[in-house]
């Protein structure tokens, strides 16, 4: 064996020692903000910006788990093609939502502070956005999921206190309640934040 296939072969089992370790959350929130940083901080459009931010998030959120999470009971009365159709849309939303928020922050700077495993599925990661002469410190905890190891997913962000995820439980749940449990309604109000 040459010297160039035996270097091919340590590049390549070190590749897969090093994916074979799971990936600790505290690690994994810090990873995430830093990619979004520096997007946040090129000198591109905004459009630009927001397609990349997309991409971060379809790879480090559990978009899945928060929309069925965020449907609540109501889920168990949709057939299977309205809760795909759910889905579709949500996801949608929720990237729109997200990356159209984050990208207003031209460098906002995040500290990883500590994390409190809560057990084998769910780890709390504390981190601070750092205050700056325009905005004041802000607490945010992440919720991560962490059933597998090697491919935590954002469940929830926690800012001062107030669970974004619950907050959209319960916005989607007034909507709902408000038209009979009809999802239809709820589909209406995704369908036009998407659009706008």
């Amino acid at each position: 064996m040459n010297i160039k296939k035996i270097f091919i072969l340590l590049l390549l089992l070190n590749l897969n020692y090093v994916y074979a370790q799971s990936v600790e959350p505290d690690v994994f929130v810090q990873s995430t903000v830093n990619r979004a940083s520096e997007v946040l901080a090129k000198n591109i459009s905004k459009e630009d910006k927001i397609n990349k931010l997309k991409l971060i998030a379809k790879d480090t959120v559990d978009i899945r788990g928060i929309g069925f999470y965020t449907l609540g009971s109501f889920r168990k009365n949709l057939s299977e093609n309205q809760k795909n159709e759910y889905l579709d849309l949500f996801e949608d939303y929720f990237l729109k939502s997200f990356s159209s928020r984050l990208s207003e922050y031209t460098n906002p700077k995040i500290e990883v502070q500590n994390k409190k495993v809560l057990s084998k599925n769910y780890t709390i990661v504390n981190s601070l956005l750092v205050g700056t002469s325009e905005r004041p410190e802000v607490k945010i905890d992440w919720r991560i999921y962490t059933k597998n190891p090697d491919n935590p997913l954002i469940r929830d962000l926690i800012i001062e206190g107030l669970s974004l995820v619950r907050t959209q439980k319960e916005e989607f749940a007034s909507i709902l309640n408000s038209n009979d449990g009809e999802i239809n309604s709820l589909f209406k109000v995704l369908k036009e934040f998407i659009i706008k």
